[in-house]
């Protein structure tokens, strides 16, 4: 299993430049970057929160960090048409030397759509456009010319180049639902969804049952997940990480380094091929270093 670390794009640049430098220094896998204008009203920020663009960020990592693979978790699809989405990743890959993995998914956030302007159509009409725009995108990196007409876009005999660095650059899908598990059966490389191992279970399962319906091998996908991590110091009160994990806003896991192998376990049996841990929930300066540390150190070297 791939351990990977998600620095939040609501801190300065400086903050996630050392946060993904550190994970590539000691031995994470990978760094991943949001992409989100603003917080969400009901999300742990003030919606005065600063946020930094991923594309940039992404942009920026691949030439600061020299390792470690870089990816968007995930750019939504309806801020960016997806032939600036295929030209703004092959760029990235080729910057990174070929260590770029696009994530994409349909697009949630209201209250940032709402203050710029950005259409907000359906669940099911934005997923009906991610279906489009990663067909798009696929045909883009990997064809010579690109000739797509859909409901939503078209593009005509268009041109990509250069191509990816990679070949082929892996594309992600990320999203629970079952429509967005159809989407990613058909066009992904990889898939990604917030849950802890029981959801993830589930979910890979109908990911499989997808792949059988479009004859694709689901063995073709990699699983990529991400919990909020709380983890216990040598001080803490058990009930405290519990708390923690029982009020957390997302998915989260929580405990000591035992308990955290146990619960990295459960992901394994469920199939999970990298875990991605945000770091918005290990603190800031030093203890989170030292988390990261040790869940890098104590944690992962059992399930790599």
């Amino acid at each position: 299993m791939r351990f990977s670390i998600w620095p939040s794009a609501n801190q300065p640049w400086g903050e996630i430049l050392a946060t993904a430098s550190y994970a590539e220094a000691t031995g994470w896998d990978g760094v991943w970057i949001a992409d989100h204008f603003m917080p969400d009203v009901d999300g742990p920020f003030p919606l005065e929160t600063p946020t930094l663009e991923a594309g940039s960020l992404v942009a920026a990592l691949a030439a600061a960090v020299p390792r470690v693979r870089i990816g968007t978790l995930v750019y939504g699809n309806t801020y960016r048409h997806p032939a600036v989405v295929a030209n703004m990743a092959v760029t990235t890959d080729h910057v990174s030397g070929g260590r770029f993995t696009l994530g994409i998914g349909a697009g949630w956030q209201r209250n940032e759509h709402a203050a710029y302007g950005i259409d907000f159509p359906s669940a099911g009409a934005r997923v009906d456009r991610l279906a489009e725009a990663v067909e798009a995108i696929h045909g883009l990196l990997r064809n010579p010319r690109t000739t797509f007409k859909g409901r939503y876009y078209e593009i005509t005999d268009a041109l990509c180049e250069p191509k990816p660095v990679q070949d082929p650059l892996p594309i992600l899908v990320g999203g629970s639902g079952d429509r967005l598990l159809g989407v990613a059966a058909r066009w992904a490389d990889a898939w990604n969804t917030w849950g802890q191992p029981d959801h993830i279970a589930e979910r890979s399962a109908a990911l499989s049952r997808a792949c059988e319906r479009v004859g694709r091998d689901s063995d073709a996908i990699a699983r990529t997940a991400q919990a909020l991590v709380f983890m216990a110091d040598t001080d803490t009160d058990p009930t405290t990480i519990e708390r923690q994990v029982e009020r957390a806003p997302m998915p989260a896991i929580g405990g000591t380094v035992e308990q955290l192998r146990d619960v990295v376990a459960a992901y394994a049996q469920a199939g999970l091929d990298e875990l991605i841990v945000p770091d918005r929930s290990l603190g800031q300066g030093t203890p989170k270093l030292e988390r990261m540390d040790r869940l890098i150190e104590e944690v992962a070297p059992a399930f790599r």
